[in-house]
C-alpha cells in the first residue's frame, strides 16, 4: 500500500502571499472526482492541487455540485503560470479555464485576490 502524497507549500513568485498556503496534491481519479465535495469548510491556509497528464481546457473544468461553500479556482499551465483565476459558487458554477491548464488550485475563496493571470506559482513538499 502506498503512502498518501505529502502536502505542498505554495509560493507566488510574482507577489508574496498574505499568509502561508499548504495544499494536498490531488492526482488520482478518485481525488479529482471528489475534490472538496462533501466538506463543510476549508481553512484559509489549505486547499488542493490537481494535476493532469497534459494541459487542456475541458479536463481541467470544475463543477460545484455538492459543494457547501465558495472557493477560489486558480488554473496554471505546465510551467506554473496562472492562466485563469475565478471565484466558484456552490451548486451554481461549472467553470472552464480561459486557456489550457495542467494544474488547478482549489483554495478558500478569500485567497483569490492573491493570484492574477500571469503570476508564476511554485510549490514544494513541506
Amino acid at each position: 500500500m502506498s503512502s498518501p502524497p505529502k502536502p505542498l507549500k505554495v509560493h507566488n513568485r510574482t507577489r508574496p502571499l498574505a499568509s502561508p498556503l499548504v495544499v494536498q496534491p490531488c492526482e488520482t481519479f478518485r481525488c479529482r472526482l471528489l475534490g472538496l465535495m462533501g466538506r463543510r469548510e476549508l481553512a484559509s491556509n489549505e486547499g488542493l492541487l490537481f494535476r493532469w497528464p497534459k494541459a487542456g481546457r475541458a479536463d481541467t473544468a470544475i463543477h460545484m455540485l455538492f459543494m457547501r461553500f465558495p472557493i477560489a479556482v486558480i488554473w496554471l499551465d505546465s510551467r506554473g503560470v496562472v492562466v485563469d483565476a475565478r471565484r466558484a459558487r456552490p451548486w451554481v458554477d461549472f467553470l472552464v479555464p480561459k486557456a489550457p491548464a495542467q494544474y488547478v488550485l482549489e483554495l478558500h475563496a478569500n485567497r483569490l485576490p492573491e493570484f492574477a493571470i500571469g503570476d508564476h506559482i511554485k510549490w514544494h513538499e513541506t
